[in-house]
């Protein structure tokens, strides 16, 4: 039962690996560019470094090319491990903006690849650190001491700050994400304290779960930082689903009141959606303030009464009532579109204009976007019904 859990934490390793560093790349240009992000990215990045120098193919690789060698790739991922822990503590330091901790942070992660360093220099002569199951720890006890306390003393810290920010936070991203990093942050803390057990006390009954608990920790660490990523896809891809079934009313509404629009009308909109004429993340909102003020014009185009016409015509047609006034506007404007370019004279004055029904009044008074959005899109699939244009096209 040990050997297959061994096993399986060891098979886990590589695709950790490869989970971290693609996580690590993925966010490096978002990361890089905020102060709150950088220590976060920073010690997940440096974390990967370690993983990979401890993967299992590379520890017997630097074994068979000789002890020096495999000294030299035991001491850097060491090193290597001690500056991901000044960087959770750096990460710590910089969400709690704790003034002293952020300076002991620093210090610390200057100090312990210093001692790090000292204590191998006064080792005997050694190959690759290591804990064995049986037998002192190389290249001593006071080495593994150290690179232990500082891996606890972090993640610790970092495990409360996660804890107890993401129970404050009222973003569900952020949530998450400190949700995913701390837990990965408590499997790495039960790793170094089973080290501790071992190394103060010779307790080996934890060593078979070390892998797991380690690649685990990773897989936790690339899913947390990659939160941001997947909720800003998510938003894109609904964003993407908006902007494409608002397109064909917005453009026939545009093209009989052009002036509502910043830009003129692609020439279809799978290229108005891969090539957008403004930034991404504003394309729906373009689309519907532009549709709105379209709406706001063809009014003066529609006939006196029209809306609560259609709204009566509507109302015995089996459609679901929270759509029956997404589906009379569009019969409403389907007609007053056609008036308009057809050069009939327009209405100008409230008793001629049409108005606006309380899903797309929202957003006058501060609103929820995303509200007048979803009464467009109901709209839209209306005015595309070929019983929408039947229905106006009969006598």
């Amino acid at each position: 039962m040990a050997a297959d859990l061994t096993d399986f934490g060891n098979w886990l390793a590589v695709p950790s690996v490869v989970c971290l560093w693609a996580a690590v790349l993925l966010r490096a240009p978002g990361a890089l560019r905020s102060p709150e992000q950088r220590g976060l990215w920073l010690a997940v990045a440096t974390a990967a470094a370690a993983m990979t120098l401890n993967l299992p193919d590379v520890v017997s690789y630097a074994m068979d090319r000789g002890a020096a060698y495999a000294h030299t790739i035991g001491l850097v991922r060491n090193l290597v491990g001690v500056l991901s822990a000044g960087a959770v503590l750096y990460f710590v330091a910089a969400a709690t903006r704790g003034r002293r901790l952020a300076v002991a942070s620093c210090a610390a992660t200057a100090a312990w690849p210093a001692a790090l360093l000292a204590l191998d220099a006064a080792a005997p002569g050694h190959g690759t650190h290591t804990m064995p199951p049986a037998g002192d720890p190389v290249p001593s006890t006071a080495y593994w001491l150290v690179l232990i306390t500082a891996h606890l003393l972090a993640n610790t810290l970092c495990v409360a700050l996660c804890w107890r920010y993401s129970r404050r936070t009222r973003s569900r991203g952020l949530a998450a994400g400190l949700r995913l990093f701390g837990l990965g942050t408590a499997l790495a803390g039960l790793f170094w304290l089973a080290y501790l057990l071992k190394a103060l006390f010779g307790s080996t009954w934890a060593m078979p779960a070390l892998p797991l608990l380690m690649n685990l920790h990773g897989l936790l660490r690339a899913a947390a930082i990659l939160v941001p990523t997947l909720f800003t896809l998510r938003r894109t891809c609904a964003d993407t689903a908006t902007a494409w079934r608002l397109w064909p009313l917005w453009r026939d509404l545009v093209e009989a009141v052009p002036h509502v629009a910043l830009n003129k009308p692609r020439s279809s909109r799978v290229t108005e959606l891969l090539w957008p004429p403004v930034q991404r993340d504003l394309l729906v909102y373009r689309k519907v303030i532009e549709t709105r003020d379209a709406i706001l014009v063809l009014g003066e185009y529609a006939r006196p009464g029209a809306l609560e016409q259609a709204r009566g015509r509507v109302a015995g047609q089996g459609i679901p009532e929270q759509r029956r006034t997404a589906a009379a506007l569009a019969r409403v404007l389907t007609d007053a579109r056609r008036a308009k370019l057809a050069g009939l004279p327009g209405r100008p004055g409230e008793a001629a204009a049409v108005e606006l029904p309380a899903a797309i009044q929202s957003s006058n008074a501060g609103g929820d976007l995303a509200d007048e959005a979803r009464f467009l899109v109901d709209v839209a699939a209306a005015y595309t019904s070929p019983a929408t244009h039947e229905e106006v096209n009969a006598p």
